[in-house]
């Protein structure tokens, strides 16, 4: 790694493990095999690795020949921008969230009809109407909310469980 810094040596090939420590300014071309089998993130930083000094840099982002439609859209969005919340919005509406208490980090939200990323104002409207609804009734005991109660007791006690510590 010192003899690329210093450009003793001009090819450098590795691994991602040393992706972090990669700061050298006349680093213009990557080449990155596999990519489909990386997150947005990730490639996303990769490329950051090059293109730091003066000089035009490229990243060559290769895949394997017959890759589904969803590794062509989330490498689509790498050519389209190089901002790293639109990266990370569209990695969530592509991939989807995973679970916020388990252990998937990919796939959708159980929402019949809400979008994360589309219907985020409602969301989080929905979400301040349930923090106030607790903060009046935190144990669901009003004849209102009873109904709500026993679909939390019925389906929630999984998504419960999974915060339990002993």
């Amino acid at each position: 790694m010192s003899q690329f810094k210093q450009g003793t040596l001009h090819i450098l090939v590795s691994t991602t493990v040393v992706e972090v420590g990669v700061d050298v300014p006349n680093a213009t071309v990557m080449v990155v095999e596999h990519s489909e089998r990386f997150g947005l993130s990730q490639l996303h930083q990769l490329r950051g690795r090059v293109g730091r000094g003066a000089a035009q840099s490229y990243c060559y982002l290769l895949t394997h020949a017959r890759g589904t439609e969803a590794t062509q859209t989330r490498l689509e969005v790498l050519e389209e921008t190089g901002d790293g919340f639109k990266i990370a919005e569209a990695d969530l509406e592509i991939r989807g969230p995973g679970e916020f208490l388990g252990t998937r980090q990919s796939g959708g939200l159980p929402f019949r009809l809400a979008n994360i990323v589309r219907d985020r104002e409602w969301l989080l409207r929905a979400r301040d109407d349930a923090m106030a609804l607790l903060k009046e009734d935190p144990d669901l005991l009003r004849p209102e909310h009873l109904r709500l109660r026993h679909y939390y007791e019925r389906e929630g006690s999984l998504q419960f469980d999974r915060l339990k510590t002993s």
